[in-house]
C-alpha cells in the first residue's frame, strides 16, 4: 500500500481578489514540489466532485442553497470581508469535499495507507451555517462525519496545526462525543476562538494555544505533553489531519516560527498514535499556508513522512 493524493484542476479555478494570500498560485507550489524523484511512488488521483448530501453532513440545508444561489456568473462576490466567491468557486469547493471523501473511502477499503487532498478552498473556518476565513465547506468535518456515517466508525480524532484556529471544526463537533477535536494554533489571532478553557460538552475539544514568536520547541511539547496523550486515551479509529502550514516562520498571516521539520515531526508523531488505534488510517486535507516556499517545503516534508520516507 502507499499514500495517495488527490487534487483536481477546479482549485485554479476559484479566483480571489488581487494581492489575496489564498491564491491558485498555492496548488502550483504543491504540485511542483510532488513531481520530485523522491515521490514517484505516490498513487496519484483526480478529486471528484462532492454531493450536496455529503455537505449537509455538516452544514445546514439553508446555508448550502444560500451559496449556491450566490455563486456568480462572472466577477467575484464577497461574503465576508476576506471570504469570496468567483465562477469557480463552486466546483472547486465541491471538490475538495469529495476529495476529502475519495480519501476517506481509499484508506478505509485499505487501497491507500492514508491519503493527501490538496485542493483549495481550505475548510476549517466554515461553521455549520456561515462561511469565514476563506472557508467555505469543512472538508476535515465531513470526511470524519462520512467514516461514522457510511462505515460505521465509533471514534474519530481531527488534529488541526494549521496556525488559525479551526472554530469551523470546534464548532461542528462540540456536542459530539464521537470525535475529537485537537488544536494548535496562535493566539491571539484570527478567528479568536482556541482557548484552553475551550473544552467541548463531553471534553473532546483539545486546544494548545502558542504565543507569537514561539517555535518548534513549544509546538512539540504541545503535542508530547497534551495531545498525543489526550489522543491515546481517546483511541480514535480513524485520524482526519487539518494541515495548515501558516505557522511557518515565513508565512505572512501570523508570527510562529516553525520549520518544514516540524511538520515532519508532527506528522510521524500522529503516525505513531494511528498505527496503534486505527491500522494507520490517516486523511489530510490543505488548510492555510500562504508563503508559497514555506508551504512547498511543509508540503513536501508532510507527504514524505506519510509515505514513511
Amino acid at each position: 500500500m502507499t499514500t495517495l493524493v488527490l487534487t483536481h484542476a477546479a482549485s485554479f479555478d476559484h479566483l480571489t481578489p488581487p494581492g489575496h494570500p489564498e491564491r491558485p498560485d498555492r496548488i502550483r507550489a504543491i504540485d511542483e514540489v510532488l513531481t520530485a524523484d523522491h515521490f514517484k511512488d505516490l498513487a496519484r488521483g483526480e478529486a471528484p466532485q462532492g454531493s450536496l448530501d455529503s455537505v449537509a453532513l455538516c452544514h445546514n440545508e439553508h446555508y448550502i442553497a444560500e451559496l449556491r444561489h450566490l455563486s456568480p456568473e462572472n466577477g467575484l462576490i464577497y461574503l465576508d470581508s476576506d471570504t469570496s466567491m468567483s465562477p469557480g468557486t463552486w466546483e472547486a469547493a465541491l471538490r475538495g469535499v469529495g476529495g476529502a471523501i475519495a480519501a476517506t473511502e481509499a484508506v478505509i477499503a485499505g487501497h491507500a495507507s492514508n491519503a493527501f487532498v490538496a485542493t483549495r478552498p481550505p475548510g476549517h473556518h466554515a461553521e455549520t451555517g456561515r462561511a469565514m476565513g476563506f472557508c467555505l465547506f469543512d472538508q476535515a468535518a465531513i470526511a470524519a462525519r462520512h467514516a461514522q456515517r457510511k462505515h460505521g466508525i465509533d471514534r474519530v480524532a481531527v488534529v488541526d496545526f494549521d496556525v488559525h484556529h479551526g472554530n469551523g471544526t470546534q464548532d461542528i463537533f462540540w456536542a459530539d462525543r464521537s470525535v475529537m477535536y485537537c488544536s494548535t494554533h496562535q493566539m491571539p489571532l484570527f478567528p479568536g476562538s482556541g482557548a484552553s478553557s475551550e473544552r467541548g460538552d463531553h471534553d473532546t475539544i483539545v486546544n494548545a494555544p502558542m504565543a507569537s514568536g514561539d517555535g518548534g520547541a513549544r509546538f512539540r511539547a504541545a503535542f508530547e505533553n497534551l495531545i498525543l496523550p489526550r489522543l491515546r486515551k481517546f483511541a480514535p479509529e480513524l485520524f482526519v489531519i487539518s494541515a495548515g502550514f501558516d505557522a511557518h516562520s515565513r508565512d505572512p498571516l501570523a508570527t510562529l516560527n516553525l520549520a518544514a521539520s516540524d511538520f515532519e515531526w508532527v506528522t510521524r508523531k500522529v503516525m505513531d498514535v494511528a498505527d496503534a488505534t486505527a491500522g494507520g488510517r490517516i486523511v489530510s486535507v490543505l488548510e492555510g499556508g500562504y508563503d508559497l516556499k514555506a508551504l512547498g517545503e511543509s508540503v513536501a516534508a508532510h507527504v514524505a513522512a506519510l509515505m514513511g520516507a
